[in-house]
């Protein structure tokens, strides 16, 4: 009977079995799916905890780290590294990189050994391409290399939470940070800002190559006390002018990381400023890491004397949102919490951002999910392939300014040239500002100037005029090349703060004149030979008012690139024409430059106010070639203040040579209720023309760029009226004009 029952047993599990078969066989997929189902509802065995599992949501897993950790573990992740060993979490810190990524330099930023990277120009050089599409490349090659070396076996270095770009505007030529910004318009530096922080964090939808903390958040633009002092000015400022670079980096650039500045904004500090929570949070929708600059939360009490002792200023930057401290901030975090100053959910809520931003990286999820894990295996380093160096070349070509050439002196026949001196103290040298890493190699202006020529061409070389050296040179050459400018470093690479001369500037120190001093050498050479170029090889304007008058041909670049010797005799030999453009009002004096300390730029700055007439203008570059603007028109003789008209004209090359120009659209309101700038750049757009070559430029015009904020509303209003759309080759140079009536 026993055995009877078992084999009853087996056939009705084979039966069993049969139909199972068949269910799968006729209804695989949902039985797939019901089985997928379940496996969200309840945790795959593979995951130990819930934030492992990349199907759920991003609060969620951030919820679930944040339960999971330890107050000394939440305490640790206040720095700048979110990493929880404990529980398998292996976060990013940060590294430097405002012109390619810093792995070595005069700082030595490279820990724990140096590593050559692709170096571009300074921030200020990179702005004057007016390319946006050049800095999204210059990003992306950054963003790259960033990855690269973290995740290399051969390196497994640095981080993918890069500090870049710097999204402050240069309203002031005097600031000694000028080299790293864009600019001093609020639309041109966003326009910039918006594509760098692409090229940064890649195009993939769901997670970035590199995370872009912007820096410096808000109105930072004075080194002097910089530590101490309140940068102040009206809430329409605020709005229309110094976040504007900042809301577009956020809004339309995807970034969610910044750093608070060190200043204090209309008296408040911005490391403890509300608007970090009421503005950037709540309304730009920026949920990722917010930082203190250096030390920033000591100087609360040090040399701001806004909170009484470390512990308030520890909870008081909490609380405002600084969810990481590049300060000495654990004891006093701890103390904070002792003395009922700060909750460690108020810590949770800070540091939440910090956990987003490392799964939008990708490193809390498996590898083969993430598009950017094979970085790190190829079998050459990439600073060293084609492709960057490329970028950095052309990059570097497209920042120089063309500033004068009378009777075309520019570009050079090296055919016909036979002897050449190259002098001055920017001649024979690369320098590297403080934020810079180290390039895999540098080119020289005077080794560039070399090569171009080859060995048939004379090529002298005197660094300054010490015993006649540089005169001598000049009179025996047919033409003479001066390179002058300033030091990126203040002319001392090591000693922190100090600088040489009073044109000098850099970090914690703005410079005190904008006189060349090195002018004089050049009226040496000029004397000497009349067929003179200068070369002004510097991160900012200069009164350059006698070599301006007396000079031929002036080139302006900006210091830094690896390629900076190919680009610039690339384009004195013709070679490539420039098309680089100004992004700074050059001044004549400071007599017409406002006080420092006042930011108030209605009262005399940029190009939107300047009082006067500069020595160049905004938007201001020469071209080898000539362009022709006709036929503006409009997509509509209305525009809609919720809506955008396309704005429309030719442009013909009407020179001899291949070239590019940069078509600038510029509004003026012409009814408005409030006081408004003179004009305002809205649009660009850089593009090449073959000789005789015309094209339409088509730039688009939306209705909500003509906003200004209303003050008792609270929010940005587009007007009804007249404005005036201009199209010009910079802001002092306006081709075509035609009005437009703004509709709501």
């Amino acid at each position: 009977m026993q055995v009877i029952k078992r084999n009853t047993q087996i056939r009705f599990c084979l039966v069993v079995l049969a139909l199972s078969l068949l269910l799968v066989l006729q209804f695989g997929s949902v039985v797939t799916t019901a089985i997928m189902i379940r496996g969200t509802a309840k945790e795959p065995s593979r995951y130990q905890y819930p934030f492992q599992n990349p199907n759920r949501p991003i609060e969620e897993r951030v919820e679930n780290i944040l339960s999971l950790m330890t107050l000394d573990e939440k305490i640790a992740c206040l720095g700048t590294n979110p990493s929880v060993p404990r529980l398998g979490i292996k976060g990013s810190g940060h590294v430097e990189g405002i012109h390619g990524l810093a792995q070595g330099g005069p700082a030595k930023w490279g820990r724990p050994k140096t590593i050559p990277t692709t170096t571009f120009p300074q921030g200020i050089g990179l702005g004057e391409t007016w390319d946006p599409d050049i800095l999204r490349q210059a990003g992306a090659i950054e963003g790259y290399e960033a990855r690269y070396i973290f995740q290399s076996s051969k390196y497994h270095q640095g981080g993918i939470v890069i500090r870049s770009p710097n999204a402050d505007l240069g309203r002031d030529p005097r600031w000694g940070r000028t080299e790293e910004c864009y600019g001093e318009d609020p639309y041109f530096n966003g326009t910039m800002v918006v594509a760098f922080v692409k090229g940064l964090q890649g195009n993939d939808k769901t997670y970035w190559q590199a995370a872009a903390l912007m820096k410096h958040f808000l109105a930072n633009s004075n080194e002097n006390d910089r530590d101490k002092t309140s940068s102040d000015f009206d809430e329409r400022l605020f709005r229309e002018y110094y976040s504007v670079p900042f809301r577009m980096g956020v809004v339309e650039g995807g970034s969610r990381a910044f750093m608070a500045s060190y200043n204090e904004m209309n008296g408040v500090p911005m490391t403890i400023n509300p608007v970090l929570e009421n503005v950037a949070r709540k309304e730009w929708g920026q949920d990722g890491i917010i930082c203190t600059d250096a030390g920033a939360m000591r100087n609360l009490v040090t040399s701001q004397k806004y909170s009484p002792d470390f512990d308030h200023a520890a909870a008081s930057s909490v609380k405002a949102g600084i969810g990481q401290f590049l300060d000495k901030y654990p004891d006093a975090v701890r103390g904070a919490l002792k003395r009922g100053l700060l909750t460690e959910t108020e810590i949770d809520e800070a540091l939440k951002g910090n956990f987003r931003v490392m799964i939008r990286l990708g490193l809390l999820d498996p590898p083969s999910m993430v598009p950017y894990s094979n970085i790190g295996s190829e079998p050459e380093d990439p600073w060293l392939t084609e492709k960057h160096k490329a970028v950095a070349r052309l990059a570097t070509q497209e920042s120089l300014v063309l500033l004068k050439n009378s009777k075309n002196l520019l570009p050079l026949d090296k055919h016909a040239v036979k002897s050449i001196a190259v002098i001055g103290p920017r001649a024979n040298e690369v320098l590297l500002d403080w934020y810079s890493g180290t390039p895999p190699y540098r080119v020289t202006p005077l080794e560039g100037i070399k090569s171009s020529v080859g060995p048939g061409v004379s090529v002298g070389f005197a660094a300054n005029n010490d015993e006649d050296a540089a005169v001598k040179l000049a009179r025996a050459s047919e033409v003479a090349i001066v390179c002058v400018g300033n030091h990126p470093n203040g002319g001392n690479d090591s000693v922190w703060g100090k600088v040489s001369t009073p044109s000098e500037g850099r970090e914690a120190v703005d410079r005190q004149s904008i006189t060349l001093e090195q002018e004089e050498l050049v009226k040496q050479v000029y004397q000497a030979n009349p067929r003179t170029i200068v070369v002004l090889v510097s991160s900012f304007p200069y009164a350059i008012n006698w070599t301006q008058d007396n000079v031929p041909a002036i080139l302006h670049m900006v210091l830094n690139s690896q390629e900076e010797g190919n680009a610039l005799s690339d384009v004195l030999f013709g070679d490539y024409n420039p098309a680089g453009r100004l992004v700074q009002t050059w001044p004549r004096s400071l007599e017409q430059l406002p006080p420092m300390m006042d930011y108030d730029i209605r009262h005399g700055r940029t190009y939107m106010y300047f009082k006067g007439e500069p020595l160049y203008p905004f938007g201001y570059g020469l071209s080898y070639t000539s362009f022709s603007y006709s036929n503006l028109r409009t997509s509509a003789k209305s525009l809609p203040a919720s809506g955008s008209i396309l704005v429309k004209v030719d442009l013909k090359n009407t020179g001899s040579r291949a070239g590019e120009e940069v078509v600038q659209l510029y509004v003026k309101h012409l009814t408005s209720s409030v006081q408004r700038p003179g004009k305002e750049l809205k649009a660009f757009r850089r593009l090449a023309l073959r000789p005789g070559e015309t094209r339409t430029v088509t730039l688009e015009l939306k209705g909500e760029q003509l906003a200004y904020w209303d003050v008792s509303r609270h929010k940005f209003v587009v007007e009804s009226g007249l404005s005036q759309i201009m199209i010009g080759s910079s802001s002092a140079d306006i081709k075509l004009k035609q009005p437009v009536k703004v509709v709501k």
